[in-house]
């Protein structure tokens, strides 16, 4: 898991040649937690259809790296995980979608290949989820 800034992700984000599900979580948010499981799991079925699962926590600097790294640990997570080094929502929530008021979880599935762009702010479904992939592949 590495540090970086909105700049930087958005750079990886927007330069990824596949499929991406970028889900923005923290280790203390229930809904977050919640999601993980099946997040992961649907994720996991998708991959050799070149999606990849980017997991980037929202978690207070005092608990990266040693808080999140322990987590990702514990629950034995897949995936490309980053911590986002910003404190200022007002402005990293608009660089990921203009329409986030900060609420977590979120989720962007993004798509270069065929354009496709779709923001889930809130707890994603697992049906929302599957869906979205599905859209994103087409």
């Amino acid at each position: 898991m590495q540090s970086v800034k909105i700049a930087a992700l958005k750079n990886y984000i927007e330069k990824a040649d596949h499929a991406l599900i970028i889900n923005f979580w923290a280790t203390w948010c229930k809904p977050c937690i919640a999601e993980i499981p099946y997040l992961q799991q649907t994720a996991q079925q998708y991959k050799d259809s070149g999606v990849e699962l980017i997991m980037v926590s929202l978690d207070f600097p005092e608990a990266y790296p040693n808080d999140v790294a322990g987590y990702i640990k514990s629950k034995n997570l897949n995936g490309t995980f980053f911590w986002l080094d910003e404190t200022d929502a007002d402005h990293f929530c608009p660089v990921i979608d203009a329409q986030w008021q900060g609420t977590l979880p979120a989720t962007l599935f993004f798509n270069n290949k065929n354009k496709y762009r779709k923001f889930f702010e809130g707890k994603i479904s697992p049906i929302e989820l599957k869906n979205s992939i599905q859209q994103m592949l087409q």
